[in-house]
């Protein structure tokens, strides 16, 4: 550790580009509609990142108003959204492949936001967009799940013999121990974490709403490691507080957190394509099979609907499996099942005693 100082650690940082779409069509009136209404996007406390996205989509919107004549809101009707959403709908990207429904959603929810604001503003007699029908979007699961073998086959791709890979080991234990999101790792300060309590203060997460998780024992002992050896080597200027920081001293940003796991992830050669949210999701799923209750689940990732954690009841089929084995006439024959490892009487009984509690649970 004593060879990295400070400045073998710098990096000159890169100034984010500025977005060349918003620069597009900048005389086109809808600008300042929409600068008013991200503003009050603003004011009205939503978050930054939904603020971001509004402006993001509105973008786009203009860009392919202005290159129809189209530059005030009176010019828009529900024809027009329409055209829009099948503009949307026959996109190609550079790769050719089209826009996913789900990405198209993202696109025309900020104009149904937009347009119902203008309207209740009186900039428009009545809203265009009230009536747009969206694209029903599928019920999927995860396309990659990680098995705890995985996770650590990940993990252990960390040379650790580095403050940087300190660093890097305290970040995925700490997204797989607390399921947290992404965002909500780069925002996380350092008094937010109590490694003694093995727990984290979430604040404005998802919702604006705060939480408190707990941090196993693991991560905690990678995250003070981090913070007595790696932490005070990247610092520099002003410390904002933020726990973890990038190999030049600031706070992380999203995707440049997300392209450091996906490196990882990458690096462990599994046939899995991912960054944060597999660990996020892995975190879920392993609770699950290991006998956690879905609302704690619920609880630790910050789920205001259940519906939401009920996802991880589908890939989690470790107890489904169990009850197969135990109750399915084609099972293999044995004629001593203890001996084998497999399921005694009494053992079928109480399985089938939880699954059907569960069964009354769900309609209740």
């Amino acid at each position: 550790m004593r060879s990295y100082t400070k400045r073998s650690l710098r990096r000159k940082p890169r100034l984010p580009a500025r977005s060349a779409l918003a620069q597009e069509a900048a005389a086109n009136g809808l600008r300042a509609y929409q600068r008013a209404f991200v503003e009050w996007t603003q004011s009205a406390g939503l978050s930054e990142e939904t603020a971001k996205l509004r402006s993001f989509a509105l973008d786009h919107f203009i860009v392919w108003c202005d290159t129809r004549g189209l530059d005030k809101p009176p010019d828009i009707t529900k024809p027009i959204l329409e055209s829009y959403q099948r503009y949307l709908y026959h996109y190609r990207k550079k790769n050719g492949e089209p826009l996913t429904f789900a990405t198209q959603v993202t696109r025309m929810n900020p104009l149904k936001a937009f347009f119902k604001w203008l309207a209740q503003q009186n900039y428009l007699l009545y809203n265009p967009a009230s009536e747009l029908v969206l694209p029903r979007l599928a019920k999927r699961l995860p396309k990659y799940m990680l098995t705890e073998r995985d996770v650590s086959t990940i993990i252990n791709q960390v040379a650790v013999a580095t403050p940087i890979g300190v660093r890097d080991r305290a970040i995925l234990e700490t997204l797989y121990s607390t399921g947290m999101r992404r965002m909500e790792l780069t925002h996380l300060k350092t008094h937010e974490v109590d490694v003694e309590r093995g727990s984290a203060l979430i604040r404005q997460g998802k919702g604006k709403k705060d939480r408190m998780v707990p941090i196993g024992d693991r991560a905690c002992a990678w995250i003070a490691k981090y913070l007595a050896e790696a932490r005070p080597l990247l610092v520099a200027g002003a410390d904002e507080g933020a726990l973890f920081l990038t190999d030049y001293g600031e706070p992380f940003a999203k995707n440049r957190l997300g392209d450091l796991v996906r490196r990882y992830v990458e690096r462990a050669e599994l046939g899995k394509v991912g960054a944060c949210h597999l660990l996020r999701h892995a975190c879920a799923t392993h609770m699950l099979e290991n006998g956690a209750d879905i609302r704690y689940i619920q609880a630790l990732l910050g789920h205001s609907d259940l519906a939401s954690t009920q996802i991880y009841t589908q890939v989690s089929i470790g107890k489904l499996k169990e009850i197969h084995a135990a109750t399915h006439p084609a099972r293999l024959q044995r004629s001593k099942p203890a001996a084998e490892g497999l399921p005694s009487d009494d053992q079928k009984q109480a399985l089938l005693d939880t699954l059907e509690g569960e069964a009354e649970g769900d309609e209740d």
